[in-house]
């Protein structure tokens, strides 16, 4: 089991915030928007997340690495667990990182093992032919251009092959402790959009993710993915919400009442 630190958590807040008060240049307050009731939904629905008890708290990728691994090694089972997350259920991504990890999953370990294998093994996560082909690109990569590490920075890691931008996120936050952005996943983008988080409708993760970090406190950028998803696992589904089990039914613009 990984620790959670979520708690004490710094966040460094770029520079040039509050930059013109301090010359003395009075900036007129721009009234930021946010969405009506969004502190009380918050916490309706930190409270309904309160066991940790989804799916994604039980085999979540925070469960699948090894951690009493090597950082770097950590850090490296970290990103294939994400790889494999995409379009995948936990349960079903979970299994694979265990059956990976019982062959010793390492960067070399991996370039050592041929396709059909690695196929095998990870099978059935979603799109697993692709994701073999995959795995084995950026395995390559990470040897020859960081050492068998994985890069600290998000401009880096969307370019490795089946690297996207929630992934990056979320290796950022999990492997390297460092909040770069908003992880938006599918259950992220319908329950914000559901909630009238995003000024206007959003249609895909990326521009939800955008909307988002416009407005939401930087100190719940980190919490935000894993509290959603959980949320969406078990109350939010994405057909037939339990809106009658919910604790926003009175307060949520798409609530069905």
């Amino acid at each position: 089991r990984c620790s959670r630190r979520r708690q004490s958590v710094a966040i460094a807040y770029e520079s040039g915030q509050g930059d013109g008060a301090e010359q003395g240049i009075s900036e007129p307050q721009r009234s930021r928007w946010e969405p009506k009731d969004w502190r009380q939904q918050l916490e309706r629905i930190r409270e309904m997340r309160r066991n940790r008890d989804a799916p994604v708290d039980e085999m979540g990728v925070e469960k699948c690495f090894d951690s009493s691994a090597p950082p770097q090694v950590m850090r490296y089972q970290v990103l294939l667990s994400l790889m494999l997350s995409s379009q995948t259920k936990d349960q079903v991504t979970s299994a694979a990182m265990l059956r990976l990890r019982q062959h010793g999953l390492t960067v070399d370990s991996i370039l050592q093992m041929d396709d059909v294998t690695l196929g095998q093994i990870i099978y059935p996560v979603g799109f697993w032919r692709n994701k073999v082909k995959y795995i084995k690109q950026t395995t390559a990569i990470l040897k020859q251009k960081y050492g068998g590490d994985i890069p600290s920075t998000v401009e880096e890691l969307v370019q490795l092959p089946g690297v996207g931008p929630k992934m990056a996120h979320l290796a950022m936050n999990i492997a390297w402790d460092s909040v770069s952005g908003i992880a938006v996943d599918t259950h992220v983008h319908r329950i914000t959009n559901r909630l009238k988080w995003v000024k206007k409708e959003t249609k895909y993760p990326e521009e939800t993710r955008v909307a988002l970090e416009d407005w939401l406190p930087r100190d719940l950028w980190r919490e935000i993915n894993w509290l959603l998803v959980g949320f969406g696992q078990q109350t939010c589904l994405p057909v037939n919400p339990r809106c009658n089990e919910c604790l926003n039914q009175d307060i949520c613009p798409a609530a069905k009442r």
